[in-house]
């Protein structure tokens, strides 16, 4: 896997890291702020998270072609102080759906995420900093991807701090 570090604005490949500087920080925060009209940087990121997994949203009618076709759908939540929660709905052909929540503990975890877009296929992945599995699926673009990856490592890092 091939792990690049960046700056905003800077192209990335199929499986990068994302990382940013401390003004860049500020400045990315206080714009997230004010966009979402939030009063914290939590609130602000959490709601620009879920705003994402919302367009980026990996949905059936993107998969053309495959044989199980399925809506990939997640919301973030704060559960506990150090723990972000995340819901996943699966919903299948017909009415079928499934439901699960997973709580990510966020303590002593590299904030840092990688995401995966093979130029195959319709999904990328944000990887699990725990295991490196798929945490999210979205719908495969690559400047989404990015996106979220930064702002969930920006939540992450907003959770250590307690």
């Amino acid at each position: 896997m091939v792990s690049l570090f960046c700056a905003i604005g800077t192209p990335l490949m199929a499986a990068e890291t994302v990382e940013f500087g401390s003004d860049e920080s500020a400045r990315y925060l206080s714009e997230l702020r004010k966009l979402y009209l939030a009063s914290n940087d939590r609130e602000a990121l959490l709601a620009h998270s879920n705003g994402l997994l919302d367009t980026y949203a990996l949905r059936a009618g993107y998969q053309v072609g495959q044989a199980n076709p399925q809506d990939f759908l997640y919301e973030l939540s704060v559960a506990t102080p150090g723990e972000l929660r995340i819901r996943e709905e699966v919903r299948g052909p017909g009415s079928g759906v499934a439901v699960r929540n997973r709580s990510l503990s966020v303590f002593g975890l590299d904030p840092y995420l990688h995401y995966q877009c093979p130029p195959q296929g319709p999904s990328c992945s944000i990887s699990s900093p725990v295991d490196g599995l798929p945490l999210v699926v979205i719908l495969r673009d690559p400047k989404g991807a990015e996106e979220l990856a930064k702002a969930l490592s920006f939540l992450i890092r907003n959770l250590q701090k307690g």
